[in-house]
């Protein structure tokens, strides 16, 4: 009934033919996963990264025999790849160890324990933003995955379908716990440093730990509960006070819902207490229709929602619209609040653009024009600004439609991903008849390079933090990198702080201005020490993925560290683009200061695909994870001879289970 798409080919000349590029060479997904194994390296491991791990997530899908077009790097099985740096207790050495596994959720369970799923349980993103997907197309995938969950809670399943996420998105560490996350569920707890999968975080408990659940979790109760407890991909862990900040997407009105987990754990007593948790599935007003919002900003003090446009809507299908959509013509707004408080967010407007991922935010505060008079309070983000959304369709191989609406006189911009610089004046007017509330003062890029996959050294989140660190590529723009498998050949340093100050003294045009107009070539030929931004260029052939810093113990300067990072040298494929049975992947320990030296490289047992998000997990994170009564296991296969096989009404019920299975392929 629901046959695949064919196993498309793409032509690259001469006859030479290759699949999917998200399913082709080191996009492809990794068919074996490894325990803890020791790998040698060369160079000198750094001692800050004795007892710690640096893992990555990204989807590997498991069920990908005839995926051909209907594919897309955000779709997959959740999969972590992790080196965990062991102290040696003989002579004090570090020895690096690989290990990968798969997150196992019940969507992953139950695809691998069926010997009837050939395509995913779930409809590709691919799908539903492809503008040629007809109505019928998207609306029978659909149903498609509400029949196999509701099967899968029948008799002669393996495993319960009860939250569909795949966990595959990104990685983070709150209050003893490593957590796993993508947008369509909760975080999935799991362990460190041999990335068994532990159980569902709610918000109070996690599966797997043996404890009182303390109350109702992420969601709550009612019909739709499983809806709202869908979290961000991106929450944010305070620094200081080690809280867990994040918010839940919805279809359905208030859209968006937001929450805080305090931290209840103490490590050194081993305790476990009821959760304080501060906020719990709060709506945010002001919201009117289903976004694709995959991050947000958080400062010490206030939170910042993007209500961007592009949708993911299910009700666009009955406006004969594809699920996810862009509209050029409407506006991006900003909504920031106090971080207890959302009832009270205000909303900044400004030019459409699209946002999946925020560098920082923080407070400061200008002085005030009157004097004697207290300074103005400000909401400074940082975040890498796209001007459509191209790379939602070239991440799945599609091409960009044309825009639906006509784009207003004064909307075009050029295709661009930079990192943007958005201040927010929290002052209210005290005249009447002067309208600046919800004013944003500053709103510019600081450097017209390509520019994602941001990050900055953890104790400097939601403050002032001078360094970003990011992605680039070179000869190319980001979303042709990214939607045609141009891989990433840059990572790149940017002072800030000094841009910022360069742009306020010296103001660009608002929205389309830009505060350094270098190129990465000249950037490159820069002999400047104290030049503002830094680039570590691959190796020719030679890529990476998103980099993680690790602080030196004792660094006297914010930079003073090493970015962590897995690269691939794609002189392992062979002619048809795809990777030899044997090719490996490297972690490489880069001086975060100098952007030159690379210190160590760990020659890992087998590649690791190009994927999203990793995170570092410190010594005291290991050490510190709550205990943990069981992990999740695959189950164990039905025997043939068991009585319940053998028993007639077993067989027929089998029987029409096959043929439901069949028909729903």
């Amino acid at each position: 009934m629901l046959e695949a798409l064919g196993e498309e080919q793409i032509v690259l000349g001469e006859g030479k033919k290759h699949g999917h590029p998200y399913l082709s060479g080191n996009f492809a997904p990794v068919k074996q996963t490894i325990s803890l194994t020791p790998c040698t390296y060369t160079g000198e491991i750094p001692e800050e990264l004795a007892g710690g791990e640096y893992v990555r997530n990204g989807g590997n899908p498991v069920t990908n025999e005839a995926l051909g077009r209907d594919a897309h790097w955000f779709d997959g099985d959740g999969m972590l790849s992790g080196v965990s740096f062991r102290r040696s207790s003989e002579k004090g050495e570090i020895t690096p160890e690989f290990v990968n596994q798969y997150v196992l959720t019940d969507v992953y369970i139950s695809s691998t324990s069926s010997p009837f799923i050939k395509t995913p349980i779930l409809p590709s993103i691919a799908t539903l933003v492809n503008p040629m997907s007809s109505l019928l197309t998207i609306i029978l995938r659909i149903f498609r995955t509400v029949a196999l969950v509701i099967l899968s809670h029948l008799p002669g399943s393996q495993q319960a379908i009860r939250k569909i996420s795949v966990a595959n998105t990104a990685v983070i560490y709150h209050d003893g716990r490593a957590l796993a996350t993508c947008e369509s569920g909760p975080p999935m707890r799991f362990s460190i440093p041999g990335l068994e999968t532990i159980g569902w975080f709610n918000g109070r408990t996690s599966e797997g730990e043996g404890i009182a659940d303390f109350g109702t979790g992420f969601g709550g109760k009612g019909l739709l509960s499983w809806m709202r407890e869908w979290a961000t991909a991106h929450p944010r862990v305070d620094p200081v006070t080690k809280e867990l900040i994040l918010y839940h997407s919805t279809f359905v009105p208030p859209y968006i819902n937001y929450s805080i987990v305090a931290p209840t754990y103490e490590p050194s007593q081993d305790k476990n207490t009821p959760s304080q948790t501060r906020i719990l599935n709060t709506p945010v007003p002001g919201i009117s229709s289903a976004k694709m919002m995959h991050d947000f900003g958080v400062s010490s003090t206030h939170t910042i929602i993007m209500d961007l446009p592009l949708s993911l809507d299910p009700v666009n299908l009955a406006k004969n619209r594809p699920v996810v959509e862009y509209d050029p013509t409407s506006r991006s707004r900003f909504g920031i609040f106090p971080r207890y408080l959302p009832q009270e967010v205000r909303w900044f407007e400004t030019k459409p653009c699209c946002i999946f991922h925020t560098a920082n935010s923080w407070n400061s505060t200008d002085p005030s024009p009157t004097p004697g008079l207290p300074g103005i309070p400000m909401v400074n983000m940082l975040a890498c600004r796209l001007t459509s959304a191209s790379l939602v369709f070239s991440a799945g191989n599609l091409a960009v439609p044309m825009p639906t609406r006509q784009i207003p006189i004064g909307f075009e911009e050029e295709e661009q991903c930079r990192l943007y610089y958005y201040q927010f004046c929290l002052l209210h007017s005290l005249e009447p008849d002067v309208s600046n509330d919800n004013l944003i003062t500053h709103q510019w890029a600081l450097s017209t390079i390509p520019f994602e996959f941001p990050s900055l050294r953890d104790s400097q989140s939601m403050s002032a933090a001078k360094y970003i660190y990011g992605c680039s590529v070179s000869g190319t723009s980001f979303g042709a990198a990214l939607g045609r498998a141009v891989k990433i050949n840059a990572l790149v340093k940017v002072d800030v702080e000094t841009l910022i100050q360069r742009g306020i003294s010296d103001p660009p045009t608002q929205i389309t201005g830009c505060v350094d107009t270098r190129s990465i070539a000249d950037i490159l030929a820069s002999k400047d020490s104290n030049d503002p931004i830094k680039i570590f260029k691959m190796p020719e052939g030679w890529y990476t993925q998103e980099s993680r810093f690790v602080p030196r113990s004792g660094g006297l300067t914010e930079d003073d560290g090493w970015l962590l990072t897995y690269v691939f040298d794609e002189s392992q494929l062979v002619e048809d683009g795809e990777c030899k049975p044997d090719a490996k992947s490297e972690l490489w320990v880069i001086d975060a200061n100098n952007m030159t030296n690379v210190v160590a490289r760990v020659h890992l047992p087998q590649r690791v695909p190009y994927g999203l998000h990793g995170n570092w997990f410190s010594e005291a994170d290991v050490q510190g994870q709550r205990p943990v009564n069981s992990t999740r296991t695959m189950p164990p296969r039905e025997g043939k001879g068991s009585a319940k096989s053998t028993s007639p009404g077993w067989r027929m019920w089998m029987a029409a289970r096959t043929t439901i299975n069949n028909w729903l392929q």
